[in-house]
């Protein structure tokens, strides 16, 4: 198995969510891992330390000191552990754990760990769409963790939206992916270029125009088809996101314009263009040199087309695997098709802004993918698990 002698440490914030963990310990236990729990202070106030213990078989520990005064050594448990897993993470200890607040156990364990996180966020509506809350939840992806996107549903205050910590089987799932996964490198000797995030069009030096896209989708892609083997060329507008793999060359441009240059500086010498960027359609046409001075009740700018990325991509196409992006309001299934043929695409991905979870910033996305003769359709899942399912539909396209 998989799982089989792991040593699976779970960190338990104080969330309504903590009871579901009784369910991930019995699934750990089962796999074969052997499992250790710690606990903030808060975290009492909705499990017992009972339960936990007696599921895992083991002490669980909330203080550095026991009550006889032996030291629990965060140290020693940090080391101890193959993986933890902040579950569920409340904003709380997300910002301890981004700023070094080392106030309690479970955050001197974290920081003295030497093995992979994973972390599954639990909070309110509110509280996870909080520019605070994303902006920490990006650092620690930065610092190289897992992040297990919160799920849409009914929340502990009667909210309904992104916010319920994954399921433990979902959270289950994911570690054992990590621990299982393939060291097939089925993309090695391939060069793949992938677009990702915004463009920003300038209207003066201060102003611009541009869209929600975060980039995570683009970031994705390419981390996976780097995991793969392949030597990826990204090309990605103004984003926060960071690239951590060693075969991820990451290029950062602005605008349209910017980005289509940047693009075919490497399109004659790529075996497979995944376009996920959201390139603005239109750019002004005249970019003020100085700042606009607020004058006039009413202001009009003037707007021309930008380049059609993608639709170049696809014109100059010869051996490359070309997939595009199609994100929809309205007819799109017919939309995407149509993009499709008119780009002259080998693959188009397809979402849709009336899926919950789905589309810009958010941790997660659902897909349809369209080939000239196929369609596929997948569940909502995390952008890392959707860049898996696009890779491979790469890979089955390549093999035909």
């Amino acid at each position: 198995m998989t799982l089989s002698d792991k040593r699976i440490l779970i960190a338990v914030s104080g969330g309504i969510a903590a009871y579901k963990i009784h369910f991930l310990i019995r699934q750990f236990i089962k796999s074969g891992a052997e499992v250790q729990v710690i606990m903030t202070p808060d975290a009492e106030n909705f499990v017992t330390k009972l339960s936990f213990s007696t599921l895992s078989k083991k002490p669980v520990y909330t203080e550095f000191y026991n009550e006889n005064g032996t030291w629990n050594s965060h140290v020693e448990l940090a080391l101890w552990a193959d993986a933890i897993i902040m579950a569920p993470c409340t904003a709380n200890t997300l910002a301890k754990m981004t700023h070094g607040i080392c106030d309690n156990l479970v955050i001197a364990t974290y920081m003295s760990a030497k093995c992979p996180v994973f972390v599954a966020p639990a909070m309110d509506l509110d509280m996870y769409q909080h520019p605070s809350t994303q902006q920490n939840l990006e650092l620690v992806e930065e610092y190289g963790h897992i992040i297990i996107p919160a799920e849409n549903g009914e929340l502990a205050s009667g909210l309904v939206g992104q916010g319920r910590m994954a399921e433990p089987e979902t959270i289950f799932q994911t570690v054992e992916n990590y621990f299982g996964k393939p060291c097939t490198k089925s993309l090695e000797g391939k060069t793949v270029l992938i677009t990702a995030g915004p463009t920003y069009e300038a209207i003066d030096p201060v102003r611009f125009i541009g869209n929600h896209s975060s980039g995570k989708m683009g970031y994705s892609l390419a981390e996976e088809a780097a995991e793969r083997g392949a030597k990826v060329i990204l090309v990605s507008g103004p984003s926060a996101l960071q690239s951590k793999h060693e075969n991820i060359d990451l290029h950062r441009v602005t605008s349209a314009k910017e980005m289509l240059a940047k693009v075919f500086e490497f399109y004659e010498a790529i075996d497979i263009g995944i376009a996920s960027a959201a390139v603005a359609d239109y750019a002004p046409k005249d970019i003020a040199v100085e700042k606009i001075k607020k004058n006039e009740d009413t202001f009009s700018i003037e707007m021309v087309k930008n380049p059609d990325i993608l639709k170049t991509m696809g014109d100059q196409k010869k051996h490359q695997f070309l997939v595009g992006f199609a994100l929809e309001t309205q007819n799109e299934e017919e939309n995407a098709k149509g993009k499709l043929k008119k780009k002259n695409l080998d693959m188009i991905v397809l979402n849709s802004l009336r899926d919950e979870g789905a589309g810009f910033k958010n941790d997660t996305n659902k897909i349809k993918i369209f080939t000239k003769t196929e369609k596929k359709e997948f569940s909502l899942k995390s952008k890392d698990d959707v860049a898996k399912d696009i890779l491979d539909c790469v890979e089955t396209q390549l093999l035909k």
